[in-house]
């Protein structure tokens, strides 16, 4: 198996903001971005985690930790931009080299490491020159696979040659995410993790003991490329410069660009035209190779477009690879980058686009992005708190178990819902809970009404339910899905009833007994009406309400 060596700089993001500030090093920084800009930290300093700022912080909680903390917008030109000494110092030590994202590199190590006597080496050789040239530290890691170096990087080891497999076994599955090289395709990985967690897959280990071909079928290209990456495998290896290109477009700029605007306006051409002859031909690549050449030099680097996580490259995201590249190029103020005459992209690795196609809804189609764009500007307009999501919290009723926050808040539930809360509510809860509370009669056959005295006795058997609110905007909507009005039956004006079929109860529940409140003290009480619908009915002082709908 080819052998792979990645280099990693910790804290990226951090460091090229940063240095794209003028700002020295040692300064306590954060990334910040998000829906607005300035949600949430997205990378961290090692000076300001040792200050107990941590990644996903809102930005006023990070300052609280770290009032000195200086914080800079997340900018992905930059990053890229400022990334391109680094992997012209990488150059000198190996002959080939793909960027996998900015921050982090893959390499051919098999060709490299006998030059330089070995693999701990040329590690060392790697990091020797990335500090002497750019003066940033870096971790080089050396394995088989991808997801192996990268994670080896990351601990700045070497793991024997096949012994990928046992050193990722034991580490938990969300630690693919480290492998995705396509900033879009981390919230499908993410979910997926999730999914996996659930079903009980806890570790890598646990994920490469399926077979191949179940994981394939029940999980798609997403999973098939999770569960090689888990055995230690890899998509397919780094790839060395000069390769013959598979597909290729490029076009003669005249007059020749020098500013970064002028170049990526030829490149979005380029790359709407590369993308159409991928999808004409039925094609995904899984490598994007840049080449600009000036009157006296030919520039050209390698991206790799993790194909195997998002489904293939799209026109928008090889026009960011290639404008990122530019930024790189361009506007380091490198003395030897003239301005540039020719751009060119080839799509190499090509291959059948196989079974993934994107979905109507959902990442794949861009909605959830679109949507969470909308609420932000309508955030933005209406002030933070003119926009509320609805979170789970620890409580005993369904009406104390919602908590409304700001949307966009990374703050952690008001009480932890994994703590038990005696005397709480049976499951399953209830899918709609009213806004109020509406009144309701609860009777026995024979009209009389039936409640439930101080030692949770009930007077009689509940055999029909009276919504004395039915003219309530969520009760009108549960009455009209019920075939011909059947679970209510007109009793009088905005009276509607129905016959119960079964209950469940009553369940007590006290709380703040101090306080004095009869609201304090009430009884819950399920009931299932003829049709198959529940109602969650609680009686405070002898008076029923409905409080919720079961589905």
């Amino acid at each position: 198996m080819t052998r792979t060596a990645a280099l990693w700089v910790p804290d990226w993001p951090v460091v090229a903001a940063l240095v794209g500030a003028g700002l020295d090093v040692h300064v306590p920084a954060a990334v910040v971005g998000g829906l607005h800009g300035t949600t949430s930290t997205l990378a961290v300093s090692a000076v300001a985690r040792a200050q107990g700022v941590r990644r996903g912080m809102r930005r006023r909680q990070a300052q609280e930790r770290c009032p000195e903390l200086v914080l800079l917008p997340a900018d992905d030109a930059r990053d890229a931009r400022e990334f391109e000494p680094v992997a012209l110092a990488a150059e000198t030590v190996v002959a080939g080299l793909e960027v996998a994202r900015p921050g982090l590199l893959l390499l051919p190590a098999d060709g490299a490491a006998r030059y330089h006597g070995s693999e701990s080496r040329l590690a060392e050789a790697l990091a020797g020159s990335v500090a002497e040239r750019t003066g940033h530290e870096c971790q080089v890691g050396v394995a088989d696979g991808l997801l192996a170096a990268v994670l080896a990087a990351r601990e700045d080891a070497v793991v024997p040659p096949g012994g990928a497999r046992a050193f990722l076994a034991s580490r938990p599955v969300g630690e693919l995410v480290h492998a995705v090289t396509d900033p879009g395709a981390v919230a499908a990985v993410q979910d997926a993790v999730s999914l996996w967690w659930r079903l009980g897959l806890r570790t890598l280990g646990d994920l490469a003991g399926l077979p191949a071909a179940s994981v394939q079928a029940r999980f798609g290209d997403l999973g098939a490329w999770a569960h090689r990456l888990a055995r230690g495998e890899d998509v397919r290896p780094p790839g060395r410069r000069r390769i013959e290109a598979d597909l290729a477009v490029g076009e003669d700029l005249d007059p020749p660009a020098q500013r970064v605007d002028v170049a990526t306006f030829a490149a979005r051409r380029l790359a709407t035209a590369l993308h159409e002859l991928l999808s004409t031909r039925g094609l995904a690549c899984g490598r994007l190779r840049i080449t600009a050449r000036t009157a006296e030099h030919e520039l050209e680097r390698a991206w790799r477009t993790d194909d195997g996580a998002t489904g293939g490259m799209s026109a928008a995201r090889i026009t960011d690879r290639v404008r990122w590249q530019l930024e790189g190029w361009l506007a380091s103020g490198s003395e030897q980058v003239a301005p540039i005459v020719h751009l060119a992209l080839a799509a190499e690795e090509v291959a059948p686009a196989g079974t993934h196609q994107p979905r109507l809804w959902g990442a794949d189609a861009g909605e959830d992005a679109r949507a969470r764009r909308a609420l932000g500007r309508v955030q933005g307009l209406l002030g933070g708190d003119g926009v509320l999501t609805v979170r789970v919290q620890g409580g005993r009723d369904a009406r104390d178990r919602v908590q409304l926050v700001p949307f966009g808040e990374d703050a952690g539930a008001a009480r932890d819902p994994g703590l038990p809360w005696p005397g709480a509510l049976p499951s399953p809860a209830p899918a709609t809970l009213l806004p109020e509370p509406v009144p309701a009669q609860l009777l026995d056959a024979e009209g009389r009404p039936v409640v439930v005295d101080i030692r949770l006795a009930m007077n009689g058997t509940p055999a029909t339910v009276r919504i004395l609110g039915a003219e309530h905007a969520v009760v009108r909507g549960f009455v009209a899905e019920t075939p011909n009005n059947r679970m209510f039956g007109t009793q009088q004006p905005h009276a509607r009833g129905g016959r119960v079929v079964t209950w469940a109860g009553p369940w007590p529940l006290v709380e703040r007994w101090w306080s004095g409140d009869s609201a304090s003290r009430r009884v819950y009480l399920q009931a299932v009406l003829d049709d198959g619908r529940g109602l969650l009915l609680a009686q405070t002082q002898g008076a029923w309400r409905l409080e919720a709908l079961y589905d």
